[in-house]
């Protein structure tokens, strides 16, 4: 039985976006937001198809996706790659297909194709996430899409396939994976930021004082929670407060000098103390650990480079901006800033319906597309915005309920996978119009402009009402 709670959130997200949609295209003397040579028009086009689709996906037998998933797969594979060789440029990025008057971007739809072929494989007979070797295919069915829509300089489509990670975490990927991706945000965050931050008079950065003190402090932890050993945990943490408290005392009162190399030094001989026990022990999580140390301590060092060598000027801009190094209201920090004073001035109620002027006055760039969650906050206000923040929590709490239910793992996984993706882009799209996450450019479903993302989007969910609707009937094979 189809689940109706979810397509009423659906229908409701669609209503609001629609609204959203206006409120951000509608310029003052405007008369008819129906017509189709206006974004609202055009919107409910998208939207119309977008149904049409939905139902069509019901009506296809539910052992269609499973039975055809990787050949979906390839074919979205090909659509990448060819486009990445488009001539067709838009705003810096080759990731649309211009077919006369109709633009698709595959990478919308490459999203549910992935889910299908990483739910296929890692549903079939004896794969586990605790094989190192079943998650290297899976994550390289993750990457492949990836790859090809960087090659289309669309970095922040490719970064949404991260997304997949949640899913793996849920079906078994060992939690040092997570541990690790959370580490790496950290360590490139605080060492970034506080780079510049010279530490009580010393020549020692706040940054990278800060991110080895975590490494040790980790490293500490881990020999507790992984190896079961606390009196090793207890001894390195007073090894670590004793030399790093004297180096600081003798770097501020006596000879003042980078106090990090201490702490690197230090570091390392108590990564030959684990690796001693690991040989004495032949407890496997000792080397663990001190692979975790080591990576660590090279992606922090090498980070600073790629942020000044490697990434583009508008690239380091905006990651300057988004950290508080920067303020640059004028250039990279332009959108969010507009956009803050947007929603801002929505206060409580908002300003009402097609009556904002931050938008209607065009301040905000890309404000019916990327930045339209602006549009909600003015016109709507607190309680708009946390209206519609609340039917996306409806919907990922839905969702993780049906996938929760299904008899199949094929079908837990894809459901899993719709909810990853989901999340994703309503994390990073509202933190963005808020100035909390990075500007990466992804849509918010449902709400921003355009009639690919919208189709991704329905196919997506759609796909997971298919199979959830006929959980009871599933075949096995």
């Amino acid at each position: 039985m189809l689940d109706w709670w979810t397509v009423g959130i659906y229908i409701a997200l669609l209503v609001f976006g629609w609204l959203s949609v206006c409120g951000a295209s509608y310029t003052f003397g405007d008369t008819d937001i129906f017509s189709l040579s206006t974004r609202s028009g055009m919107q409910i086009v998208w939207i119309g198809t977008s149904i049409a689709l939905g139902v069509l996906l019901l009506l296809l037998d539910d052992r269609f996706y499973d039975t055809f998933a990787y050949i979906i797969y390839g074919i979205l594979l090909v659509l990448l790659f060819a486009t990445i060789f488009n001539p067709h440029e838009i705003k810096g990025s080759r990731s649309w297909l211009v077919l006369g008057p109709l633009r698709l971007q595959p990478a919308e739809f490459a999203k549910f194709a992935t889910a299908l072929a990483v739910s296929k494989l890692m549903s079939a007979y004896g794969f586990t996430m605790s094989h190192l070797r079943d998650f290297m295919v899976a994550a390289a069915v993750v990457f492949l899409p990836m790859l090809f829509i960087i090659g289309q300089r669309e970095t922040g489509s490719a970064l949404v396939y991260l997304a997949f990670f949640l899913m793996f975490y849920r079906e078994g990927m060992p939690g040092g994976y997570l541990l690790t991706g959370v580490a790496m945000v950290v360590y490139f965050v605080v060492g970034i930021r506080f780079s510049s931050t010279m530490l009580w008079e010393t020549p020692t950065s706040v940054g990278s004082f800060t991110v080895m003190l975590l490494i040790q402090l980790c490293a500490a932890v881990m020999t507790h929670v992984y190896c079961n050993n606390k009196r090793e945990m207890k001894s390195m943490l007073l090894i670590i407060t004793g030399v790093n408290l004297s180096a600081l005392l003798f770097a501020h009162y006596v000879i003042p000098f980078n106090i990090v190399w201490v702490q690197i030094i230090t570091t390392f001989g108590l990564l030959a103390r684990l690796v001693y026990l690991g040989l004495g022990t032949q407890i496997k999580h000792y080397f663990m650990i001190v692979v975790f140390s080591i990576g660590s301590m090279a992606f922090f060092y090498s980070a600073s480079y790629v942020l000044n060598n490697v990434l583009g000027a508008h690239q380091r801009a905006r990651i300057n901006v988004l950290l508080g190094i920067d303020k640059d209201l004028s250039g990279a920090g332009y959108n969010v800033h507009q956009s803050e004073i947007a929603i801002g001035s929505g206060g409580l109620q908002g300003k009402g319906f097609l009556n904002g002027t931050q938008t209607k006055l065009k301040f905000v760039p890309e404000q019916d597309t990327d930045f339209i969650f602006c549009t909600v906050g003015e016109e709507e206000g607190f309680l708009g915005s946390a209206g519609v923040l609340l039917l996306f929590l409806a919907l990922i709490l839905r969702l993780i309920y049906l996938s929760e239910r299904q008899a199949l793992r094929f079908s837990r996984i894809y459901g899993y996978c719709v909810m990853s993706i989901f999340l994703f882009h309503v994390f990073i799209n509202v933190g963005m119009v808020l100035g909390l996450t990075p500007v990466i450019g992804i849509p918010l479903p449902f709400f921003s402009y355009g009639g690919s993302s919208l189709w991704g989007f329905t196919i997506l969910l759609f796909i997971f009402l298919r199979l959830d609707a006929s959980r009871n009937m599933n075949r096995e094979g």
